[in-house]
């Protein structure tokens, strides 16, 4: 059963973005070579780590989320990434998480390995459904497969993209500014195992 987060899950933020710092201004490629800026934790319910070129996220317990963030601050961006369900269900979630501030305010733009999408904003507390709750799309490879995830944020709009085909556009002028993060979460089953690789930041006007 798909659900919108509950915050009593486990979450790992792995570096914390300072509320102070200014916005990026270079463009960033991560290879994931090395740990870098991410700070790796584990614990019984969920690891992350950097391995074999990319990084790991693995979400061992049922009703868990797990993310990882650089700790770089961006305002409006286009970014790019790799993502590929290495094991465990299809029935899971994973994505990016935008403008970042803290764990109380971010936006989520998620896919699952069985075929959906979902974009929703967590603020102070409460979430909010920015589109339609975990909606079908094509473009979303199924299975132990690799998604190409790209998201453009330009002011108060948003376009997610799967596969070089948008998937929804939406806006929300709620968060002007934060960090970026990668992230994974089971649902019924745990197990899930989700990598990321050739992470590709561009800050835009």
């Amino acid at each position: 059963m798909r659900t919108l987060w509950r915050i009593g899950f486990l979450l790992l933020l792995l570096g914390t973005a300072a509320c102070g710092s200014p916005a990026s201004t270079e463009v960033w490629d991560e290879p994931f070579d090395e740990t870098g800026p991410w700070q790796l934790s584990s614990d019984a319910a969920a690891v992350t780590r950097i391995e074999e070129g990319r990084l790991l996220i693995h979400v061992r317990e049922p009703g868990q989320v797990a993310w990882a963030v650089p700790d770089k601050r961006f305002t409006n961006f286009r970014l790019s990434v790799e993502a590929t369900l290495v094991g465990g269900p299809e029935n899971n979630e994973y994505g990016v998480l935008a403008r970042m501030d803290g764990d109380q305010n971010f936006y989520a733009f998620s896919i699952s390995s069985d075929g959906y999408a979902r974009v929703a904003r967590y603020a102070e507390g409460q979430w909010q459904l920015l589109s339609k709750d975990w909606f079908p799309h094509a473009a979303i490879a199924q299975g132990l497969a690799t998604n190409r995830l790209e998201l453009e944020a330009q002011g108060a709009t948003f376009s997610f993209r799967v596969n070089d085909e948008l998937i929804v556009e939406v806006t929300d002028a709620a968060l002007r500014k934060g960090d970026i993060g990668l992230y994974a979460g089971a649902f019924d089953e745990g197990d899930v195992q989700v990598a990321f690789d050739n992470l590709h930041v561009e800050p835009l006007p």
